[in-house]
């Protein structure tokens, strides 16, 4: 069942929100000793919150009633620790809940367990020393990060829907690499309220699902905004198509860049135009990597500052956040640099006459299944800029973005995906669009076996 199907059912009192929380930990139980998707499991907790929820007298109007959902480990969930993947963090359980967690539960929900992230959530394949995160459609393939551990729950069918956050893709990446929907919101529309400085503001809260419908459901929660549920068209749209790589000499993997062709030629059967344009990426792609810098060298110190031992960061992070520090100390952040790439996207869509612009989900399959977390700085990052190089540029300029499954790779046997993207506010547009290739183009919900 989808997240809609399974609250409109609790709902009517066809199904009880214990089982519904029980189904769920049956096939957490059945599938993640294999898929590693889950860094803790609330069985009891979960079981008595359902219990708890059953008696709700507003239960037969929550939008979410008795849907089973899973939460990234890098917001608070109240008695939980937030161990943000790392050895360094505290231990300590979590006082309160995030403001995204306490609208899920307000919304009927139940938090089944908490999934797992590469450290800090810092990087494009989730792991640590102790444990792999595998992408359900290949397990020798990563699952993508940061949020790796709710789209690998999502994809394996453990849950419907998962709670991600995108900082430079770590919502999307891991849902094209696992064949899912997902979406990053602009600023504004979800809370945030992450540590230290949110990359900058880069980062963003939003839902990873199976279906457009329950990413929506799930989205118009999370926003506190029931008309995000409401997917619909609103006419025909001019799509900008950017197949261009953003780096110089960058290549895109075929099977994804005949993903984006397909997804092109499926667009006027759509009732909508395609207009062939390459994006202009920042030449200089430097104020990305300085935010990516900087926002890590804080989150570092807001864990020094909440109880944590920084020492005991990987050398790979340790070496990132050494370099965050120089480019915080120094000021090497400004809005200025933001602001001309923003600049420069909204006149190539005001160009091309455009409501959205489309690109490659990723320029190759998901990373091998790994320790990458043993790796070398410069190993991690020339593996991460070669296979997602399409995202970060929409989290420098806060626009909102979607991964949207097309297809498997006949190599990897992975899923292939396109990427979309948008002005601030046209979340719902996006939505509406997603919905239209769903119905034309219908993806495969969980990944094969599952």
């Amino acid at each position: 069942m989808t997240a809609v199907e399974t609250a409109a059912a609790v709902r009517a009192g066809e199904l009880t929100p214990r089982q519904t929380v029980q189904a769920a930990l049956d096939r957490i139980s059945a599938n993640d000793t294999t898929i590693h998707a889950f860094v803790a499991v609330r069985a009891e907790k979960a079981l008595a919150e359902a219990d708890e929820l059953a008696a709700r007298a507003d239960l037969a109007s929550l939008p979410l009633a008795g849907v089973p959902v899973a939460i990234k480990d890098n917001v608070q969930v109240a008695g939980e620790p937030m161990t943000i993947g790392s050895k360094a963090t505290s231990r300590a359980p979590q006082p309160t809940d995030h403001t995204v967690v306490h609208r899920l539960r307000d919304a009927g929900a139940i938090v089944v367990g908490i999934t797992a992230v590469p450290e800090l959530c810092m990087w494009g394949a989730t792991d640590n020393p102790d444990v792999i995160s595998r992408n359900p459609w290949n397990t020798d393939r990563t699952c993508g990060g940061s949020s790796g551990g709710s789209a690998a729950a999502v994809a394996s069918g453990q849950v419907d829907v998962a709670h991600g956050n995108d900082g430079l893709g770590s919502i999307r990446i891991p849902s094209a690499d696992c064949g899912l929907f997902g979406i990053k919101p602009g600023p504004g529309v979800v809370p945030a309220e992450f540590g230290g400085n949110g990359w900058y503001g880069m980062s963003e809260n939003g839902p990873i699902a199976t279906t457009v419908a329950d990413a929506a459901l799930m989205l118009s929660v999370l926003a506190d905004d029931p008309s995000y549920a409401t997917v619909s068209g609103d006419g025909p749209l001019t799509i900008a198509v950017a197949a261009n790589h953003p780096l110089v000499g960058g290549r895109t993997d075929t099977h994804f860049a005949n993903a984006l062709q397909r997804a092109v030629d499926l667009l006027p059967e759509l009732g909508h135009t395609a207009v062939h344009s390459d994006l202009p990426y920042p030449k200089n792609p430097l104020p990305l990597f300085l935010r990516w810098l900087g926002g890590s060298a804080a989150d570092a110190q807001d864990i020094a500052e909440h109880g944590g031992d920084v020492s005991k960061l990987q050398s790979r992070t340790k070496f990132h956040v050494a370099l965050g520090k120089q480019v915080n100390k120094r000021g090497l952040v400004t809005d200025a640099q933001r602001d001309r790439i923003a600049d420069s996207v909204a006149a190539y869509l005001d160009s091309a006459g455009a409501d959205l612009l489309m690109t490659p989900a990723l320029a190759r399959p998901p990373l091998e299944a790994r320790y990458w977390s043993t790796k070398s700085w410069a190993a991690n990052i020339w593996a991460n800029v070669n296979y997602a190089p399409f995202q970060g540029v929409f989290n420098v300029i806060g626009w909102p973005a979607m991964s949207v499954p097309f297809g498997v790779h006949p190599v990897t046997n992975t899923p292939l995906a396109i990427h979309v993207a948008g002005r601030p506010g046209s979340e719902k547009t996006m939505l509406a669009l997603a919905a239209q290739i769903e119905r034309a183009r219908p993806w495969q919900r969980v990944a094969p076996g599952f």
